[in-house]
Order: C-alpha cells, then sequence, then structure tokens
C-alpha cells in the first residue's frame, strides 16, 4: 500500500521564486532562502518520494469567484505553472499522478469532505514558488504532483478543526491506495504576514515561532483556535496557515522534527521544516475495513446494464473531448465547428478516433469513448439532433421505435431555445439506428 514517508512545511511567499529565478543566492538578502531550503531539497534527494502531495491555495489566478471552493483536489495528468500577469516562470510542467488523485478523492468523499476535482488549471506560486527551491527540474521533474487547492481568500472558510480533520482523511485516503508508493506532503503558505489594508506589512515573530513550537507538539491546541484568532496573531493572510494544519494531521500524533528554518526578508515569515511521525504503521486490517467503506456506495453498479458512470477516471481520460464538446455553448466556437470541422478539430488536437465519432455523429461509440451524455446533447443542439434521436441511437433502435416506448410517442425536443444547425427531425442522418 502507499505510504506518508513525513511531511513537509513550507512558506509560499512569492520572493522564494524571486530569488530562485534570479540566482540570488550570493546575495546576503536572500541567500537564508537558499540555505533554509537546502536541508528539505537534500531530506527529498534521500527519501526518493514517487509522489508529492502539495497543499496550497491560489491567488485568485487559475480559480476565480465565479465557482470557488473549500477543498478542491488536482486529479489532472500534468500540471504547469500559472501566468500571475508577467508570463509565466521558466519551469517545465510537472506529471501528475491520477491513479492516486481519483482514489484520494473517492477517499474523502466516503469520509464525508465534499470535494471539487479540478484539471487543466495552471498551478500559481502559492505551489511553484516552494517547489522549485524543493526539486531539481532540468530537463524535468523527479516526482509527481498532487495538488490540493484550499480556498482561504473568500469567507467563509472552513475551521482549522476542519483542516485538521481533513488531514486525517487524508492519511487514511493515502494508505488504502494499493499502489506502493512512498508520498511526501507539502503544507504551502505563511507565516505571519498581510498583504491589505492599513495593516499592510505586518509580522509577529513571536507568534510565528510559537505556531511552529504548537504545530509539532500540541496541534489540537492550534486546531482550536478561530480564524480571527489566527488573522489577529499572525495577519488576515497569515491565517491562511491553518493550511498546515491538514499535512499535521496526515501524520501521526507523535512527530519528530528533522529540521525547522524561519527568516523574514520582507512581506512574510519565511519557514521551513521536515517532520517524521514516530508511530507504526497503520494495520492492514484497518486499511482494508477503510477500502470495504470506499467500496458501498457503486457496489454493484456495474451490473446495471447499460451503465456508464461517469467517473474521476473516466473524466481525466476523456478530458480533451469532453471539453471540445463543452465549448459547443461558445458561439465562436461551435460557428467554427459547423463552417469547417477539419479544422476545428485539427485547433483542439483531436485525436483521429475522437474526430471520426464526431463526425458520424456515432452517440453510442461517443459514450462508450468517454463522452459524458450532457457534451452529447450539446452536439446534438448544434447539429440539429434531437435528444429523442440521441436515446434510441444509444439503444440501437430506430426513433420510432424509440417513440413507442414513450408517454407522448410524438414529442421531440432539444437541449437549446435556439440550435446553431437548422433543427431536421425527420431524423436523416442523424444515427438514430
Amino acid at each position: 500500500m502507499a505510504r506518508i514517508i513525513g511531511g513537509i512545511a513550507a512558506s509560499h511567499t512569492p520572493t522564494i521564486g524571486f530569488a530562485f529565478d534570479k540566482n540570488k543566492r550570493d546575495d546576503p538578502v536572500w541567500a537564508p532562502i537558499f540555505e533554509n531550503f537546502a536541508p528539505v531539497a537534500d531530506w527529498l534527494a534521500e527519501k526518493r518520494p514517487d509522489v508529492l502531495l502539495v497543499i496550497y491555495n491560489d491567488h485568485v489566478t487559475s480559480f476565480f469567484f465565479d465557482h470557488y471552493s473549500a477543498f478542491t483536489l488536482g486529479v489532472g495528468s500534468e500540471w504547469h505553472v500559472a501566468d500571475e500577469g508577467g508570463g509565466a516562470r521558466d519551469l517545465p510542467p510537472i506529471k501528475g499522478h491520477p491513479g492516486l488523485a481519483a482514489h484520494i478523492g473517492t477517499s474523502l468523499m466516503t469520509d464525508e469532505f465534499d470535494m471539487s476535482f479540478f484539471q487543466n488549471k495552471a498551478l500559481d506560486h502559492g505551489c511553484f514558488s516552494p517547489l522549485s527551491m524543493l526539486c531539481p527540474h532540468a530537463p524535468e521533474w523527479p516526482v509527481k504532483l498532487v495538488p490540493l487547492q484550499m480556498g482561504v481568500l473568500q469567507l467563509p472558510v472552513p475551521s482549522a478543526r476542519r483542516f485538521y480533520k481533513l488531514g486525517k482523511a487524508l492519511r487514511r485516503a493515502i494508505e488504502s491506495y494499493p499502489e506502493d508508493l512512498k508520498v511526501a506532503i507539502v503544507a504551502t503558505g505563511g507565516l505571519s504576514h498581510q498583504v491589505h489594508g492599513e495593516r499592510a506589512g505586518f509580522n509577529n515573530t513571536d507568534w510565528d515561532q510559537r505556531f511552529l513550537d504548537l504545530f509539532e507538539s500540541d496541534p489540537e491546541k492550534l486546531a482550536e483556535m478561530t480564524i480571527a484568532e489566527y488573522a489577529e496573531l499572525g495577519g488576515f493572510e497569515g491565517a491562511e496557515v491553518i493550511m498546515w494544519l491538514t499535512m499535521r494531521g496526515a501524520l501521526s500524533s507523535n512527530v519528530v522534527c528533522k529540521h525547522r528554518s524561519y527568516y523574514l526578508p520582507s512581506m512574510a515569515g519565511i519557514a521551513t521544516a521536515i517532520y517524521e511521525g514516530e508511530d507504526s504503521e497503520t494495520k492492514p486490517s484497518v486499511v482494508e475495513r477503510h477500502r470495504q467503506r470506499m467500496a458501498i456506495q457503486l457496489n454493484g453498479v456495474e451490473k446495471i446494464e447499460g451503465t456508464y458512470p461517469f467517473s474521476i477516471e473516466v473524466a481525466v481520460r476523456a478530458y480533451r473531448i469532453n471539453d471540445y464538446l463543452h465549448r459547443m455553448v461558445e458561439p465562436a466556437h461551435r460557428e467554427a465547428f459547423m463552417s469547417n470541422p477539419a479544422a476545428s478539430f485539427e485547433a483542439a488536437a483531436l485525436t483521429e478516433e475522437e474526430r471520426d465519432l464526431i463526425r458520424r455523429r456515432d452517440w453510442r461509440g461517443l459514450l462508450h469513448y468517454g463522452v459524458i451524455f450532457f457534451m452529447l446533447e450539446k452536439l446534438g443542439a448544434v447539429t440539429g439532433v434531437s435528444n429523442l434521436h440521441i436515446y434510441a441511437a444509444m439503444r440501437g433502435e430506430t426513433l420510432e421505435a424509440f417513440q413507442r416506448t414513450r408517454n407522448a410517442p410524438g414529442a421531440l425536443y432539444s437541449v437549446a431555445g435556439k440550435t446553431a444547425g437548422k433543427l431536421d427531425w425527420d431524423g436523416a442522418e442523424k444515427g438514430e439506428s
């Protein structure tokens, strides 16, 4: 089974990335950052984890307030560096681990954490600022990444206690993954700082040291604190340090601090730390019970004939074609598709199989490939195919045969009030057989 080899704490202030990119290691102002990250990089080089699970918060770069979630797990196969306004940093993308991420997502939902999931979003300095210090990355990263984005910028946010409980659930999730993986958990953010309002520039070095002490020896006390108490002691933005409690909760009750550093060069206290658990590994019987709990909700679903649940695994595997069809909600995209399908397919880098499925309006083939039904009805709306034609095609029936099974046999409809293509309800070339 997978196992957690330790936890890393690292601030994610953009000054870290600045110092790295500008090669400031010999500058007395910035040299302590490199010195403090070096033991963590050495630890990672020695332990050689297969996966880093990085707990971070996005700074309204890839996540905006049109949809903002508390706990958002990255399930994609690759992660790029975000452009935060001045161009993306010159760092290569890092591979994800969709299998582990999907398992973690299922496990956390089993433990009643209502997760959101994302892929194909770039990661900003909340992740890549410390990461660039932790691992060599030319020409590629030596480790895979599962990002866990925390919504700590828009109130209300979860309590410190909830972050801590999430960590305990995260341990169950990782340890129940059947593949033999070494996982290190990296918590980013903090320490004390405030970047807005008349209190901008606030720091509290005494609190920073006290927090680090409690984090190691008495995380329960930190879990009891309110967001307001964190904001008062460490600055409003410094309250993001509650994210660290997820990493601490994922470790054993007793930990050994293998390294700890602190430096305050400018706006934020920069800390690095390494923690290893003292307790023994979880019993296999406990792991097996958790796996059984995870399986309960979908137990037997595979026996339901003609049913294809849309899972995280499918969403990752068939992301490209689902994204292409989802964009039919954009007028320019659907116009490009209708006027020149070949050029539209090429621009989206669809595979030949994906292009063929769309060209032939192979509704059942598209479904089996991994396209969720609600993308099929968007394609139908654009090409003038009613939902009833699609339903019939998936059953391998003519439209007339399918309609005879309905209470209102003459009803034909589409998901759209208007359609890009001229509706032709006679079924010609609609693939109903």
